[in-house]
């Protein structure tokens, strides 16, 4: 009989390794305590506008094509992946912006127009990009790091590189323009780090997008988790949904199964998690069990920021706005140091406003526009939120209508929100946090949450919070290690593979 594997939670996380698992030749249960597939992709839908939750940036979509390959299909049979162009708009405090996007030749005359003493930097920088890419992507992103020795033989490539600077030490040695500065080193926010305590590994994200571009599902990130549902459904992998779990069963230091809020039990060989770490392991493994994981522990960790997203429909449309719009406020290290450090974020604010019906006018009612905007605030460490939620709220619309969306108020249909209560409600996210734990160098590949456990066989972990870390690319690689770690832990299934 084939072992048993139960993959909790149905992140991009969770069914990639579900996948990754059935074509391994293991029977795949997966069960997810929502309605719906996709953790934080999930969708909302409201009088005819379709809103995407949470990630709306795919960039390196052969790691979604390679899903579909596993079992000899093609992602084209099942989801139409558009190309996005530009793939953000920066818009900066003293009026001017910046067209981010297409060839490198476009963002150099973009770059021109803004300072042209900085189009030669920006090619230092990309080329650095590359480099620090081939090493913290190509060569680490799929490979576990539950050995100190493994990241210990990493360190001295990564030296070379200089990756000891942070994301925002690395710009600002290649870009003289403070706007430039901020439209390069933003970033760190797109996987829970601020950039200027963030390591410059991360800088790999410039030539990431370089390589691949930014992409957008037709239908929306929904329609691409719903083709992959389809895929599960297809190879035989059972999905239940509004199953919570309660528990993970230990017996002599090893998975044997999960508890559910029932009261009933579900046996496994294998465990795979693709929700948060810190949540799972102060709530579903008992504190006595634990050696490595202690609550003490887990409360000491730092977190990344929490989230503020307002949903919106507008009754017209807003043809001038792009896809993806990042607005800077007057103010950048003080406003994330605030944030980070747990204080009122105040009423200078930055911005990220996705637009989806620039690509995909089917996404709202004929005439319509749908919206989210999202802006980085404290997570729930802070504990004022609900004192200073309605102003966030207002501030945020107020930024929008006064310098993206005129007249926004008058014309909206539809408005709702989601903020880090939602997270740690919905995502059981701890704090609240939107991307677990901060993507700090001590919190970093084997120092992060391991992708298998230390103290429990056959238990392993996918998702943000783990090696390699948060962003949709992340999420996918950390799939791919837990594969890696099952040919080896399980040599067995070596000829199914």
């Amino acid at each position: 009989m084939s072992k048993q594997v139960v993959v909790i939670g149905s992140g991009f996380g969770g069914i990639a390794s579900a996948l990754r698992a059935r074509k391994m030749g293991f029977d795949v249960t997966l069960v997810e305590r929502l309605q719906q597939l996709g953790g934080r992709a999930q969708t909302f839908q409201q009088q005819g506008f379709i809103f995407d939750a949470g990630p709306t940036v795919i960039t390196a979509p052969f790691l979604f094509e390679e899903l579909f390959e596993l079992f000899d299909r093609n992602i084209v049979d099942y989801i139409e992946m558009m190309p996005v162009t530009p793939w953000y708009r920066y818009e900066f405090n003293d009026g001017s912006h910046l067209n981010y996007g297409g060839s490198v030749d476009d963002t150099l005359a973009e770059i021109r127009r803004i300072n042209p003493e900085d189009a030669e930097g920006y090619k230092k920088l990309l080329a650095h990009s590359e480099k620090i890419f081939n090493v913290g992507f190509t060569q680490l992103a799929h490979v576990p790091f539950n050995s100190l020795w493994f990241m210990l033989k990493q360190v001295p490539a990564l030296i070379r590189l200089r990756c000891y600077r942070t994301v925002w030490q690395f710009t600002k040695s290649y870009l003289k323009d403070d706007r430039l500065r901020r439209a390069f080193s933003i970033q760190p926010l797109l996987v829970g780090g601020n950039p200027f305590s963030t390591t410059s590994i991360y800088s790999l994200i410039h030539y990431l997008e370089r390589r691949w571009g930014v992409h957008y599902p037709r239908g929306g990130t929904g329609a691409l988790v719903q083709a992959l549902g389809k895929l599960m459904t297809e190879v035989g992998i059972k999905v239940h949904f509004e199953t919570e779990v309660k528990g993970i069963q230990i017996e002599a230091d090893s998975v044997t199964g999960i508890t559910l809020a029932d009261g009933s039990s579900l046996p496994a060989d294998i465990v795979i998690c693709n929700g948060d770490p810190a949540h799972t392991y102060k709530n579903l493994i008992a504190e006595r069990l634990r050696k490595k994981w202690t609550d003490r522990r887990i409360d000491r960790l730092k977190y990344s920021m929490g989230l503020y997203v307002l949903y919106f429909g507008t009754r017209k449309k807003y043809e001038d706005v792009e896809h993806h719009t990042i607005v800077f406020g007057d103010e950048y290290q003080a406003l994330l140091q605030r944030i980070f450090d747990g204080e009122k974020a105040g009423d200078d604010l930055s911005l990220y406003l996705h637009r989806p019906t620039a690509t995909d006018p089917n996404l709202a009612p004929e005439g319509k526009d749908t919206f989210y905007v999202l802006a980085p605030v404290p997570n729930l460490q802070r504990r004022d939120w609900d004192e200073v939620k309605a102003q966030v709220k207002e501030r945020v619309l107020d930024i929008l209508e006064e310098r993206i969306l005129p007249d926004l108020r008058e014309n909206l249909e539809v408005c709702f929100d989601f903020d880090p209560k939602d997270f740690q409600a919905q995502y059981q996210s701890q704090w609240g946090a939107g991307f677990s734990i901060a993507p700090i160098f001590s919190q970093s590949a084997f120092f992060r949450f391991h992708n298998r456990a230390e103290d429990f066989a056959n238990l392993y972990f996918v998702g943000a919070g783990t090696h390699p870390g948060a962003g949709v690319p992340g999420v996918l690689s950390s799939a791919k290690v837990v594969e890696n770690l099952l040919l080896q832990d399980h040599p067995d299934v070596k000829d199914k593979k």
